[in-house]
């Protein structure tokens, strides 16, 4: 077997024109298409990335505004309790006053209403006086002991009035 030189030329030869013409016209565009797939591939994982990121921090933010909100929550919470304290507080209060200005009036009304019936008292006693000492004038008795049996008797007569 010999080795044809002639024919191994030739096949290197085509082989280095068909290797030129691939580089020149094929693997440029060829690897140029692959170069702009690896950064659009690239380009996704960061925009992928960055939309994780944001959505961590939309998480986050969220989580800030929910923990806020019940904290706003507690607090109306607790001042709602603490108005209707006051609130409490404040009707005790009146219930007291309005209590006390009840008692002050009752007592003056049982006041005045003794003082009327103390003056009333002291006019049926005056009237009762003049009536005994009339009727002892027209009886005209001279003996002491018929006089006192008869202001004892009047006495007790106005006594069993009042």
């Amino acid at each position: 077997m010999s080795l044809n030189w002639t024919s191994i030329v030739f096949t290197i030869i085509a082989f280095l024109i068909l290797y030129w013409l691939l580089t020149r016209y094929a693997f440029g565009p060829l690897f140029s298409v692959m170069e702009k797939r690896r950064q659009l591939v690239l380009q996704q994982m960061n925009e992928a990335a960055q939309t994780r990121e944001q959505a961590a921090a939309y998480v986050e933010e969220q989580k800030q505004a929910l923990q806020q909100a019940r904290k706003e929550a507690y607090d109306i919470i607790e001042q709602s309790k603490q108005t209707g304290n006051k609130q409490a507080e404040q009707i005790i209060v009146q219930a007291k006053d309005e209590a006390v200005r009840l008692k002050d009036e009752a007592v003056r009304e049982i006041t005045s209403e003794r003082n009327k019936a103390v003056a009333e008292l002291r006019s049926e006693v005056g009237k009762a006086s003049v009536q005994i000492a009339s009727k002892l004038i027209q009886k005209e008795i001279k003996e002491d002991q018929v006089q006192g049996e008869l202001v004892d008797q009047y006495l007790k007569e106005v006594g069993g009035k009042a």
